[in-house]
């Protein structure tokens, strides 16, 4: 299969979304459940604003998207295409 130039840069900038390993594990809790910072930051161990700025990041890239509901603002994978290339990702390291 041959990318167009637009494609493959969108690739390349997915993947790049997602060479940090806080972002991963922020993914990984998400695809268990939609939490808000608070929860994220607790069940990552990082703290509240850390996960906000991955947040961001995750957001612009359409990988999460944030409900608000009240004074909260939770959050959860945008589609399950997502929570596929995650589990793609985890079984192919997972198999050595």
């Amino acid at each position: 299969m041959l990318l167009d130039e637009l494609h493959a840069a969108q690739m390349a900038e997915l993947f790049s979304a997602l060479r940090d390993t806080s972002r991963i594990r922020i993914i990984a809790a998400l695809t268990e459940k939609e939490m808000n910072v608070g929860d994220l930051a607790q069940r990552v161990g990082i703290s509240e604003s850390a996960v906000s700025h991955h947040l961001r990041g995750l957001r612009q890239m359409r990988l999460v998207r944030p409900r608000k509901e009240g004074r909260f603002v939770y959050y959860t994978l945008d589609d399950d295409h997502i929570a596929r290339l995650f589990q793609c990702g985890l079984e192919h390291v997972q198999h050595g």
